[in-house]
């Protein structure tokens, strides 16, 4: 499997294909990517964990102080 992305500046684009698929049925996709592909800098834990925080907000809740009690749960009596 081959992916690369790429911003083309003109129509037309040629691909090289390995020797290992000359000769095979391929599929080629074309398709705009929304979200600019995050280059290979160095990102800092302290902004990485702010930029998840900010992409997770929707799914985090707040459990009011609430504690599990393993005993409690396991008390079927």
């Amino acid at each position: 499997m081959i992916r690369t992305i790429i911003k083309p500046t003109k129509r037309s684009l040629t691909i090289q294909l390995p020797e290992s698929l000359v000769g095979k049925v391929v599929e080629v996709l074309a398709f705009e990517v929304e979200e600019p592909i995050r280059t290979k800098k160095r990102i800092t834990n302290k902004s990485s964990v702010e930029q998840l925080k900010k992409e997770f907000a929707e799914f985090s809740f707040n459990s009011g102080g609430y504690k599990f009690d393993r005993d409690e749960a396991n008390n079927y009596e």
